[in-house]
């Protein structure tokens, strides 16, 4: 399983891909039922199916297997690697050439249908952000996959990548500014007696969530001793930092992922957050989640590549911090956003709001022009119909003269 921040290293783990799971003290832990391969993580880019066919393909190729075994990450990053692509077989690059053009069409597609929707709502074209979709690829050559497509490939997925979590806690601080806007905005809408009773509740729901358990500091002995007992079943007086680390190594490939890290920190979370309890939010939760992770990731990842090996953490769990840690503060205590950003932030809501009223207004000024143009039209062809109609009744066969017949 590779998860949405290491894609690098997954290429420098393709040679370990057949490697042996890590041996367990099988006297203190049970035996799985039975070996259940876990789905993939989506990595979360637009581009995620293309890049691991690629990957899938290219894993194929014997020569470009050997060279992986000899290429350390950053002479992936730099493009190394992607030059070997001109030996490998030809029915690799094949497949590769065929994958391109579907990933070049998926790509006009998609983009087309940007645009009409653009269209459609009066929007300017943001060209540029258009183009930023084909960079993962040399899209003026949209028929063969070449050095170039794969360097910009490693280039573009590591960048985004490491880009990723960032990106989610902006999310997050939008999403927190949102939900304050919305009940602000709720609260004008009330009379006195209402708005009063309203922000009583709301602060009620703040001390309510507030008021949890000690939350143990991620990563620190008290935590993951809470984790062998309660979800490992194990006595937290025989806590043994080998035998937790191969009972949590899910894969067993002797790291730590972000994905096998973060599961470490679910029973603190459940002592915060509850989805069935009004006062908890779920979308808190995961930015916890990610806090934590990244906390954890920044003391114990000594050589930054996003993986905890077997070896970084024994090292950790030998630290002062580990076992005299600090206390951690949620997310109540570390607000995600100033009132001055607030402010930005709903100041831009508003300028939104402007633009698509003066749109909207526009858009009915035309409708209207449009059907009082649509009533001149019909007006003007039922006139024409009733002199095409009178000429007839002038000019009907055998009248003449007179009226004679």
């Amino acid at each position: 399983m590779w998860g949405p921040s290491h894609f690098c290293l997954i290429m420098c783990l393709w040679a370990c891909l057949d490697a042996l799971p890590v041996a367990v003290d099988k006297t203190k832990v049970s035996p799985p039922v039975e070996d259940v391969e876990p789905p993939e993580s989506d990595t979360g880019l637009h581009y995620d199916r293309y890049l691991r066919e690629v990957i899938d393909f290219l894993e194929k190729d014997p020569h470009f297997r050997e060279k992986l075994h000899n290429t350390d990450m950053e002479d992936i990053k730099q493009g190394k690697l992607a030059k070997e692509l001109d030996f490998v077989s030809h029915h690799v690059r094949t497949k590769l050439d065929e994958l391109k053009r579907q990933e070049v069409n998926r790509l006009r597609t998609l983009i087309k249908v940007k645009q009409d929707m653009n269209g459609e709502k009066g929007m300017t074209v943001d060209h540029k952000a258009l183009l930023k979709q084909f960079e993962h690829l040399n899209h003026m050559n949209p028929y063969t996959f070449e050095v170039e497509d794969l360097d910009r490939l490693i280039k573009s997925a590591t960048n985004d990548l490491e880009n990723f979590d960032k990106e989610r806690h902006e999310d997050f601080k939008k999403y927190e500014m949102t939900k304050e806007h919305e009940r602000k905005e709720h609260l004008k809408t009330l009379d006195e007696e209402a708005r009063q009773k309203e922000e009583e509740h709301y602060e009620e729901m703040k001390k309510k969530h507030a008021d949890h358990p000690k939350i143990n500091h991620p990563g620190s002995q008290d935590q993951l001793k809470e984790v062998w007992e309660d979800a490992d079943g194990l006595d937290p007086n025989e806590f043994d930092p080998k035998t937790f680390f191969n009972l949590h190594d899910t894969n067993g490939d002797g790291y730590f992922d972000e994905q096998e890290l973060e599961a470490l920190f679910t029973k603190e979370l459940e002592k915060v957050y509850d989805p069935t309890h009004e006062e908890d939010d779920m979308m808190e939760m995961e930015e916890e989640r990610l806090r934590m992770r990244e906390h954890v990731m920044n003391e114990v990842d000594t050589n930054r590549d996003r993986l905890v090996s077997r070896d970084e953490f024994i090292t950790a769990t030998n630290r002062k911090e580990f076992l005299e840690p600090d206390g951690w503060e949620t997310l109540e205590q570390n607000p995600m956003y100033t009132e001055e950003e607030l402010r930005e932030f709903e100041q831009h809501l508003a300028l939104e709001e402007q633009d698509l009223n003066l749109r909207s207004n526009e858009l009915l000024k035309q409708r209207e022009e449009l059907e009082r143009q649509q009533e001149q039209l019909n007006a003007q062809k039922m006139e024409l119909q009733q002199e095409c109609w009178g000429l007839k009744c002038t000019h009907q066969p055998g009248s003449g003269p007179g009226g004679e017949q």
